[in-house]
């Protein structure tokens, strides 16, 4: 199924490295929510969203072409953390389904952080992801595709 990954990662590139290795594995298009405000999705049968987490959500960039999304498109969510916790996927949740996207799921993982306060303690998480944690975001996506016909 063709896909699109739009996606937002600075700091220490922990979502890319999740990105890039799906991309190895299979033919996606990355598309840089910060670079690329208008890309045409409307050819794409399936349609991710990938981030680190910050302050609890998804990269503000991420979100507001959340909120552009086409209507009807399968939806998929990627996303680092620093620190575990749930609710990261709702705001962006409730921004695609305006739009009658049906969500296929969502893998989150561990990614280093030396935002803010952690800088002081030389950040947290650190090592991650790890090649595990790569390579489940690979597998994450082969279910995808296999659940996506």
């Amino acid at each position: 199924m063709k896909t699109a990954i739009i996606y937002h990662s600075s700091h220490h590139g922990n979502t890319k490295k999740l990105l890039d290795a799906i991309a190895k594995a299979h033919d996606v298009t990355l598309i840089n929510a910060t670079e690329d405000l208008t890309a045409d999705l409307s050819g794409y049968g399936m349609v991710g969203f990938a981030s680190g987490i910050y302050y609890g959500k998804f990269h503000k960039s991420v979100l507001k072409a959340a909120e552009k999304l086409p209507k009807e498109k399968k939806v998929f969510f990627l996303y680092t953390y620093g620190a575990k916790k749930e609710g990261y996927t709702n705001a962006i949740s409730q921004a695609v389904k305006k739009s009658g996207a049906r969500i296929m799921g969502e893998y989150g993982c561990f990614g280093f952080d030396s935002f803010g306060p952690f800088k002081l303690v030389g950040g947290i998480a650190k090592g991650h992801p790890t090649p595990d944690e790569i390579n489940d975001a690979v597998c994450f996506f082969d279910s995808l595709l296999e659940g996506a016909v």
